[in-house]
């Protein structure tokens, strides 16, 4: 049985994660708009990597017999000054992610939930991975500045993106 704190946290993480893809969601629409189609793949799988977050806390609470509940998602912004822009918001969200996973883990060691603990590991190492990603791209775009062949060729690398699903996940 899921403790009551432990699957409010959960939930809350939840919500969060399906922000998280909505912001996505936004900036892949952003970068389609301003022809950065590799940086639009590239949200986009964000995107629906997030949504594989979603289904995994999900199935962990109805496997310890908890409930889950949805909130509201609020609107994410939906344009952004520059391609460096947007790579640094998401950059500053993962590491905001980054925070609150570390916040959960708090939260299930505080009551001695060491079955969430070791759940939540995978999430603790799917943030530094995360984070290094962007962190990447973000210095990256510094190096060409504004040289249009330096941004398009970056967007032609991240075109090259592809999503590998955790065991258990959206049809994986």
């Amino acid at each position: 049985m899921l403790n009551a704190k432990v699957e409010k946290a959960i939930n809350d993480q939840i919500n969060a994660e399906l922000y998280s893809s909505y912001l996505y969601v936004a900036m892949s629409n952003h970068c389609s708009q301003i022809n950065l189609p590799g940086a639009a793949h590239w949200m986009r799988m964000q995107a629906v990597e997030e949504l594989t977050h979603v289904s995994k806390f999900s199935d962990y609470i109805n496997d310890r017999q908890g409930t889950v509940t949805l909130g509201a998602i609020d609107a994410p912004p939906s344009s952004w000054d520059s391609p460096i822009a947007i790579f640094e918001e998401s950059y500053n969200h993962e590491v905001m992610v980054s925070g609150m996973i570390n916040a959960l883990v708090d939260v299930a060691m505080s009551v001695s939930d060491h079955a969430t603990v070791n759940f939540l590991q995978w999430f603790v190492g799917e943030q530094v991975e995360e984070e290094a990603s962007v962190d990447e791209i973000v210095q990256k775009l510094k190096l060409v500045g504004q040289a249009d062949g330096g941004i398009f060729m970056i967007d032609r690398e991240l075109a090259g993106r592809a999503l590998t699903l955790p065991p258990g996940t959206l049809g994986a």
